[in-house]
């Protein structure tokens, strides 16, 4: 299984970005899927999940800006993020709990990071 992130780049402070990240390989179910993201110095941190039902969760300096969806039959994953701050200058990273089995054994996998950089 691989999880391929893409989306990230600079842009400016108040600006919007999309990232996506797309599952593949022998799939036959993916449960949570979700970003993370780590900024220099520190650690990697939960940015925003949805689980297979689309309930969300967020992190709280993201709310209301940052806004988590997937595409189940795509097995992809999308991050829109928008009123970017400095402070969300970080790699971002896509995760997923995937059945490759097809009897409910899930493992964690992890998309290489795509770097978001707000800067004006």
């Amino acid at each position: 299984v691989q999880l391929q992130a893409s989306g990230g780049g600079l842009v400016q402070p108040g600006g919007s970005l999309r990232l996506s990240c797309t599952a593949s390989g022998s799939i036959f179910s993916i449960k949570s899927m979700g970003w993370y993201r780590q900024a220099p110095g520190k650690q990697r941190e939960l940015v925003a999940s949805i689980t297979s039902g689309r309930q969300t969760n967020y992190a709280d300096s993201v709310k209301g800006r940052f806004t988590i969806s997937r595409d189940n039959a795509k097995n992809t994953v999308y991050l829109q993020m928008d009123s970017l701050k400095p402070e969300d200058t970080a790699v971002y990273y896509c995760n997923g709990d995937v059945d490759t089995t097809r009897w409910g054994l899930y493992s964690n996998y992890w998309g290489q990071g795509t770097l978001v950089t707000v800067s004006s």
